[in-house]
């Protein structure tokens, strides 16, 4: 499929997806929280286990893009938080990571079992890999990530608007990879377009999972790689499924697969240190307290703070998928700047939308109380990589909001025709970010 054809085609699903003051009354999502499916996969008993020592920097590396960092208990139940966020705090997605040359590991494919704080060993590497699917020709001394998606975990509540949430929560997960990267000084780069319908043949996954990104870490050297010698059996990421076909159709109809044309030369793509300059040992304990807040109390964020947060969302994204997202604000409580509506620093209109962004929100009190409302937007030519682009930019909002004791959190829901209009633009609205104290 072409560009062209995946621009035309991503705006369809977008479209199908999208809430109005209508949609949300005639569905309001109300489930019941004892048929919620499973959020862990595991692989059976058989396959061979390590525990991450925490002891071991690699194994520390991959730990912090996943981890579990806070439990809540209930009366009869329990959830636990982690260190990406999640909408709804369903973690549909999923880490799996290709380990190569690395002293001490097996050379292999593996499972990041999150309850566990353990990788499971799938596949053994011989002279086969994941580098023929997304590196062609080249050979990764180190590590490579993948970014799955059990979807029916996302959508088992909010039905077909769920496709946007697996996206984003990627991106949630990319900007998690990227943390802890900078955190253990890793030099890395994300890649989108590569061939994942194959890869997710031979993973097993069926139609219950689909992988949507990769992460490289290492060193890259010219060498040919085979597929996968056979498909790996199935495992099943939840305890029950039920088949969402607009979002089976909507991943496979967005995933880029024009290779022939060589237009996306992964194989020349440079490994870069994620552009931060965060104090190291406070950046950790952000990442493990990273928390979505639930309210907020109107308080104001300085001029400098804003700024600071500014420059840490308009770095560049590590990818050469480039897909441009255009930040419209209603800003609220900033020190020293007018409330009102702004693209990117630029003030449009002058006045108090506070009101007009709790409504715009599916009135949603965080937009209105916050400190800045931001909208995400874009005119994409890949709709799968621009949300996920999206997703990432909020995990980057999540980590700089809290290292500066600002609180943070995304909104999914809200009214996308209504906004486009408010904002006096034609990008789709990809996402809502909310800060402040």
């Amino acid at each position: 499929m072409t560009i062209e054809q995946l621009e035309t085609v991503g705006k369809k699903f977008h479209d199908a997806t999208k809430h109005s003051p209508l949609s949300v009354m005639l569905d309001p999502n109300y489930v019941d929280a004892s048929t919620q499916p499973t959020a862990f996969k595991s692989y059976p008993n058989f396959y061979r286990r390590f525990p991450l020592d925490e002891n071991n920097s690699v194994h520390n590396f991959i730990r912090l893009t996943s981890a579990i960092t806070f439990e809540k208990k209930y009366k009869y139940d329990s959830y636990q938080l982690r260190v990406n966020p999640s909408a709804g705090a369903l973690y549909p997605t999923e880490i799996y990571v290709q380990i190569r040359g690395i002293k001490g590991i097996v050379d292999g494919i593996y499972h990041l079992e999150v309850a566990t704080d353990s990788l499971t060993l799938i596949y053994e590497l011989i002279d086969d890999g994941l580098e023929s699917y997304i590196l062609p020709n080249c050979l990764v001394k180190g590590l490579i990530f993948l970014v799955s998606c059990a979807y029916f975990r996302s959508s088992w509540k909010y039905k077909n608007r769920s496709l946007r949430y697996c996206f984003l929560d990627s991106g949630h997960h990319l900007g998690a990879i990227e943390a802890s990267a900078y955190l253990y000084q890793k030099d890395i780069q994300v890649i989108f377009n590569f061939d994942k319908i194959a890869l997710n043949n031979d993973l097993g996954f069926e139609n219950k999972e689909f992988v949507t990104a990769s992460v490289v870490s290492g060193e890259i050297k010219s060498k040919t790689i085979r597929k996968l010698r056979s498909p790996l059996p199935f495992v099943s990421s939840t305890d029950y499924f039920e088949v969402n076909p607009l979002i089976e159709a909507g991943y496979k109809a967005t995933v880029f697969q024009d290779f022939k044309n060589n237009l996306f030369p992964n194989k020349n793509i440079v490994l870069q240190s994620p552009p931060f300059s965060y104090q190291l040992e406070q950046f950790r304990e952000t990442i493990i307290t990273r928390r979505s807040a639930r309210a907020f109390k109107r308080g104001e964020i300085s001029q400098l703070e804003w700024l600071q947060i500014w420059q840490c969302l308009t770095q560049p994204l590590l990818t050469i998928s480039k897909e441009t997202i255009e930040i419209y604000l209603v800003i609220n409580y900033i020190e020293g700047m007018e409330s009102g509506l702004y693209r990117g620093l630029q003030l449009l209109q002058s006045k108090d939308f506070s009101e007009k962004a709790k409504y715009l929100c599916v009135n949603q009190a965080l937009a209105r109380d916050s400190a800045v409302t931001l909208f995400l937007t874009s005119t994409y030519s890949n709709y799968q990589t621009a949300m996920q682009a999206a997703g990432w930019l909020g995990q980057r909002l999540y980590l700089i909001s809290n290292y500066l004791g600002i609180g943070c959190s995304g909104i999914g829901a809200y009214h996308d025709d209504e906004i486009q209009e408010f904002l006096g633009t034609n990008k789709d609205i990809l996402y809502v970010i909310a800060i402040g104290r």
